[in-house]
């Protein structure tokens, strides 16, 4: 059971290059070897997770979409840049860039 004032976040990105590749094959090929593919990015998520934060517009636009499905979506659907005092909706693919690009937002 969680925590009284905890909250419950789910991280979406697609195809992101910093994300690890080789991390999303290796799951993909867990998830189809145990049939369980359909567990996962549900509408049930919308209903259970409190925020669900999104790398980029593509995956904002995307999942409002799909929020808009769901009857009793709570989520609320940000980007993480949301929450940075600097407001930088989008923080930049840190792959084309240097060390001194990547930034971490607590």
């Amino acid at each position: 059971m969680a925590e009284v004032g905890s909250k419950s976040v789910l991280f979406v990105c697609l195809s992101n290059i910093y994300w690890s590749p080789i991390a999303v094959a290796v799951f993909r090929k867990l998830v189809t070897n145990e049939n369980v593919s359909d567990n996962w990015i549900t509408r049930e998520d919308f209903a259970t997770f409190d925020y669900i934060l999104c790398m980029d517009e593509n995956n904002l636009r995307d999942l409002n979409r799909k929020s808009n499905q769901v009857k009793n979506c709570r989520a609320k659907i940000e980007l993480p840049g949301s929450y940075d005092p600097q407001k930088q909706l989008i923080f930049e693919d840190p792959y084309y860039g240097n060390d001194s690009d990547f930034k971490v937002v607590c």
